[in-house]
């Protein structure tokens, strides 16, 4: 069941002698519960890429549907409210709240929305990620890969659509990558869940189903 169309996204920013393109007529497609890596060298347009399909930003032209659904067909407040409740979202730099507790900031999407996560769930959560002893520490109380570990419990905790990690070993040691991506791995066998994840590492990027290389803001290979 293909669960993400990218139809002729471009995105361009400046006009004349200051216009770069970004993205370039990219159109691909993913099914439920696979995991795609897309690599690129700094520059190629794949960060672009992610936060037009997570809704962060607008294309110039193209369309974006998850789910079937367009997403750019809903005015800012909705597209929020659909990227919170749908879209995953996993940075390279963590974006924790640091006055709230591990377990505060896995659960923050749901606050926001007014929702409750039972106890079962969040302790199940919390084992998974390997955080249950640290369920009361602060982000600053938490190793790298911790902080990681909390920011995608964050992103799991709303069984969202997709999953988008950007560069998500990118602030880690090689342990603490490993750990990542194999969670990750877990996280897309167990859960099934649909993960799309941008990275200019190849070694990193081979955990997945498939690779799309991207280079200047087009596709150059799937494999």
């Amino acid at each position: 069941m293909e669960i993400l169309k990218v139809e002729n996204l471009t995105k361009i920013y400046g006009k004349n002698t200051t216009k770069v393109i970004a993205l370039d007529n990219v159109s691909f497609s993913v099914k439920k519960g696979e995991f795609v890596a897309i690599v690129g060298a700094s520059g190629s347009g794949k960060s672009t890429l992610l936060h037009l399909i997570g809704g962060v930003d607008r294309p110039t032209s193209g369309k974006v549907y998850i789910d079937g659904q367009d997403i750019f067909n809903f005015d800012d407040d909705k597209l929020a409210i659909f990227r919170r409740r749908q879209i995953g979202l996993i940075y390279q730099f963590y974006n924790l709240i640091p006055i709230l507790n591990v377990e505060e900031n896995i659960t923050l999407p749901l606050a926001l929305d007014n929702r409750q996560v039972s106890k079962e769930k969040l302790d199940n959560m919390l084992d998974l990620l390997g955080l249950t002893s640290r369920r009361d520490h602060l982000p600053h109380e938490l190793s790298g890969g911790q902080q990681q570990r909390t920011s995608i419990g964050r992103a799991l905790i709303t069984n969202p659509t997709l999953i988008l990690a950007d560069e998500p070993t990118g602030n880690l040691d090689s342990k603490s990558s490993d750990e990542i991506v194999a969670l990750l791995k877990k996280s897309n066998k167990e859960l099934n869940q649909t993960i799309i994840m941008i990275t200019h590492n190849l070694e990193i990027a081979k955990v997945a189903d498939r690779i799309i290389k991207i280079e200047d803001g087009k596709i150059i290979e799937e494999q």
